[in-house]
């Protein structure tokens, strides 16, 4: 019998190999869209597992933005994949049939739900809102056999066009949003003929891996940080991220509240919700941190945006007030020398903020005792203790090598 930790090792290789194929030929506008796309390729290789089928939309504002590359990675990589341009809606609910479905693909989606035809291609539409839950027959009439038919519906579906697809299409689905590349910013060319058999072989291994455990992802109940149809749509990823293991179930739930945050249209909201899960990473065992020594981890992450945030990087008066929508707040606290007194950030603040919209997952949660809650910083009090250093990446370094703390007037974090 393959010991649970060995699978758990594989899948999250196998992720890894998929993740950087996909970068090897695509560039995606966040690497939550990159990490949202993966588990939705590895979802399409257990859909029998499934309550719900995640829809994949892929749109873009302008031609030449890499959807259709996307798609062709996407085609290399899912299961049992049915790419059209355009299909009638009697062809797609044939291609579903009555056994395991295709993983449907739709290029050039905006010729079909654009605005010149979207009016007659309804019952597509009504087709793959139908289909995102399972036992959802379309019923019809069959005048040869003088019976009801039921047709089934259910099957995982990645759209690509330009702009936006119906409201309730998107509602059901995993959005990314490409954009052009930039002169500095390189691919490969993909080529299917040899580039092909790579992506089918990754293909045949995460079939393997994920068919292995069908009554496991069947049963899974993974913690979601959403709720609602969103939660629906997401559950069959983040069942898929959990079964990996390694840092993929926090990923995936990092991608699905962002993602959804930006879908949403709130981008602040956004901002917000990945500095709360960033900060968590960086507070790492301690109970207590500097703001200057909170920021300085925060931007050594090379896949956070707050080296650049604003444009100037991320501020302590910009950190706090992106904090304080959590009602959380610095204070004074005083640390060993040679930090000493200084504003900081308690993880005791945190906590309320990361069990409602961050919940951890049991392979995220340290080993050994709980952390100890700090008493309120009193004037005579002495120094507040802090455990032995667990080494972070990428930034490595204990509180008495940090950089001493600026000027608290100039930084904003008073």
């Amino acid at each position: 019998m393959t010991d649970p930790a060995d699978r758990a090792n594989e899948g999250a290789a196998i992720l890894d190999r998929l993740h950087a194929i996909i970068t090897r030929y695509v560039i995606l506008p966040a690497p939550e869209a990159i990490d949202a796309v993966v588990l939705w390729i590895a979802a399409t290789h257990a859909q029998p597992a499934w309550a719900h089928a995640a829809r994949l939309v892929i749109r873009a504002p302008e031609k030449r933005c890499g959807k259709s590359r996307l798609l062709d990675v996407v085609e290399g990589t899912c299961y049992n994949p049915l790419i059209t341009v355009n299909a009638s809606t009697a062809a797609v609910y044939r291609s579903i049939g009555e056994g395991e479905p295709p993983t449907i693909l739709l290029d050039e989606a905006d010729t079909i739900f654009g605005a010149k035809a979207g009016e007659t291609n309804e019952d597509l539409r009504g087709l793959l809102n139908a289909g995102h839950q399972r036992n959802r027959p379309t019923i019809r009439w069959n005048n040869a056999t003088n019976k009801v038919e039921k047709i089934a519906t259910f099957a995982m579906a990645a759209l690509a066009g330009i702009g936006q697809m119906p409201d309730t299409i998107e509602d059901r689905a995993v959005v990314v949003k490409m954009r052009r590349r930039t002169t500095t910013e390189k691919v490969a060319p993909y080529r299917q003929r040899r580039d092909g058999p790579a992506l089918r072989k990754l293909a045949a291994d995460l079939t393997t891996w994920l068919r292995a455990n069908l009554v496991e992802l069947e049963q899974a109940e993974p913690k979601m940080p959403l709720e609602d149809r969103a939660a629906d749509t997401w559950e069959p990823l983040i069942a898929v991220a959990d079964l990996a293991g390694g840092n993929w179930p926090d990923r995936g739930r990092r991608a699905a509240q962002a993602l959804t945050a930006a879908r949403e249209g709130d981008t602040e909201f956004s901002d917000r919700l990945r500095l709360l899960i960033d900060c968590r990473t960086a507070f790492g065992p301690f109970d207590a941190i500097p703001t200057a020594a909170l920021m300085e981890r925060l931007k050594a992450d090379p896949e956070a945006p707050w080296a650049e945030y604003g444009g100037a990087g991320l501020s302590g008066a910009k950190l706090g007030a992106l904090l304080r929508e959590y009602d959380i707040r610095p204070e004074t606290i005083r640390f060993p020398p040679p930090t000493g007194q200084v504003k900081g950030y308690r993880r005791a603040d945190f906590r309320d903020a990361w069990h409602r919209y961050a919940p951890e997952t049991a392979d995220q949660v340290p080993e050994g005792e709980p952390y100890q809650p700090y008493q309120p910083y009193q004037p005579s009090s002495e120094a507040v203790r802090l455990d032995n250093v667990v080494r972070l990446k990428p930034y490595q370094a204990t509180l008495d090598e940090m950089p001493p703390p600026p000027d608290e007037d100039a930084t904003g974090t008073a």
